[in-house]
């Protein structure tokens, strides 16, 4: 397939939901194409025949702040399906006549609906059950509907949970299909796509690779590139996905800042420049990032200071290298929803990712960042498509400020060394019992908190390790893992009797949300 020709698509305008980007996911997975676009870009005159359905997302405004958000009202006017998911159902209802307000009773988390009335949009959902379980996520709700809408399914506190206009497509939910918590969320999407929308499968992992080549060419054209390489999933497949598009003209920048893995530095040397021949400068910069963070606890300081100074010795090493133009770094999807960097978005800011938010306003050198609207299992497949290993793609997700944020308060070398030990045992338990790739993302961190314990009729004054494994889909949302009682009991007794420094394991139970999936 061409990449050339101009695809039919599914529209969707973002109002500012932190989920927008799961929707065009769903819709990727369903082999179909999708854009995102602001509300604040999108205007009537841009609507053209390749959009087979408009999709409204959430977001954290009232329908009645018409200040805080423009919308070009004739967009759902062009007999084109539409479908508005939570906020987006509330301005669908009220550009129809109908009215908004704020709810009695706010919803934040499942609640179960029920069907009011057949429509395809619910084809398949419901069945022979009676309840089916959705992700709310509101404090504002439709009160009264517009004139020839019908009520699908109510919930106990929404009475239009979903609604519809069949003679002019028109489709509302309160809650979000798009997020795995929603029974059969996906099902509804895929309804609305084919069986209302009536789009054909047009994309694939395959359509996606040639894409992102062609748009690093177009941006880069002749110019030299650096890419910030860690050995981590993202920032290998970023390399790579350069190494086919520029060639020669792509040099990678392997940073040592002292906060990396046990072994990490060997094992990126190992791979990138001995197996794969790509053109690899390693620097060992673990003093100067150590000197720069001392006494400095702030979880938001750590980030800015090791994001300020990997760009200045991005631009060190651009200085040498002579004519280089472009930083190309592996930020995803969730980096910009958590650091508030989705261009025209009114999301809410959770904290600054180091390559995000933590950078300086003022750079030398423009970004390439190809994967910042895709998720992590998406690059994964992506770096399939681009012949990297297994090895390579099944990497836990690495924090870009390494061990800095899994030691909650000041930073010392001793406490590295401590922590590098600890989330060695963690890693390779999880491997020898054949459970790494049954979990998303697995690490120790180090609390800055010393508890009394007693080894040899001694008394032992030493810190707390803290174990995190989370299963997850996308990152956006996760879960902890249930380990058997025998394999914590072992790696407790492991960690404890092997690294002076710890005396006592305790393992996190928080789900995300409410917390997220790092320490800081």
């Amino acid at each position: 397939m061409s990449l050339n020709i101009k695809l039919n698509k599914i529209l969707i305008i973002d109002f500012g939901s932190q989920f927008t980007q799961l929707i065009a996911r769903r819709i990727r997975e369903l082999g179909v194409f999708s854009e995102i676009v602001s509300h604040k870009k999108i205007r009537n005159k841009d609507i053209d025949d390749s959009i087979k359905g408009i999709i409204l997302s959430g977001g954290p405004l009232n329908v009645y702040e018409i200040n805080k958000y423009s919308f070009d009202k004739n967009i759902i006017k062009n007999g084109i399906p539409v479908l508005g998911i939570c906020f987006g159902h509330q301005i669908l209802s009220k550009l129809n006549g109908g009215k908004v307000k704020q709810s009695k009773h706010r919803e934040f988390g499942l609640a179960n609906i029920f069907r009011r009335k057949d429509s395809f949009l619910i084809k398949g959902l419901f069945n022979n059950k009676k309840l089916i379980k959705v992700w709310m996520s509101h404090a504002d709700q439709v009160s009264k509907l517009p004139k020839n809408f019908d009520v699908i399914a109510s919930s106990k506190n929404s009475k239009f949970a979903i609604v519809e206009d069949k003679s002019k497509k028109f489709y509302g939910v309160q809650f979000h299909p798009e997020v795995t918590h929603t029974e059969k969320g996906k099902k509804l999407i895929k309804n609305f796509i084919f069986l209302i929308c009536r789009v054909r499968r047009n994309w694939s992992s395959k359509d996606q690779k040639n894409k992102l080549i062609k748009d690093v060419k177009l941006q880069v054209e002749n110019n030299k590139v650096i890419c910030a390489l860690s050995g981590g999933v993202d920032s290998s497949v970023v390399a790579q996905l350069l190494n086919k598009a520029i060639g020669k003209k792509l040099y990678c920048i392997f940073v040592n800042t002292g906060l990396l893995r046990k072994n990490e530095e060997k094992q990126v040397i190992e791979t990138f420049k001995k197996r794969l021949k790509i053109n690899l400068i390693y620097v060992n910069a673990e003093k100067e990032f150590i000197k720069k963070l001392t006494n400095v606890s702030d979880p938001e300081k750590k980030r800015k200071i090791i994001g300020n100074l990997f760009i200045k010795i991005f631009e060190r090493y651009a200085k040498k290298i002579k004519n280089v133009k472009f930083l190309a770094q592996g930020t995803l999807y969730p980096d910009l929803i958590e650091s508030k960097s989705v261009t025209g978005s009114q999301t809410s800011k959770i904290k600054s990712h180091h390559n995000v938010g933590g950078l300086p306003k003022k750079m030398k050198l423009e970004l390439v960042e190809p994967l910042k609207f895709l998720f992590k299992d998406e690059v994964r497949k992506l770096g399939l498509e681009l012949n990297l290993s297994k090895e390579i793609i099944s990497r836990h997700p690495f924090p870009g400020p390494g061990l800095a944020i899994r030691m909650p308060g000041i930073i010392t070398k001793e406490k590295i060394n401590i922590l590098k030990e600890a989330d060695h045992y963690f890693i390779q338990a999880l491997k020898e019992y054949g459970l790494y790739h049954k979990i998303w993302q697995a690490y120790a961190a180090l609390l800055p908190v010393k508890t009394v314990g007693v080894m040899g009729d001694n008394r032992t004054y030493e810190y707390l390790c803290l174990l995190r494994a989370i299963t997850s889909e996308d990152g956006m949302t996760a879960d902890f893992y249930e380990f058997r009682k025998s394999f914590i009991q072992e790696i407790s007794n492991k960690i404890v009797n092997s690294i002076r420094g710890i005396n006592r394991v305790v393992y996190d139970v928080t789900s995300k949300p409410p917390s997220t999936i790092e320490l800081e």
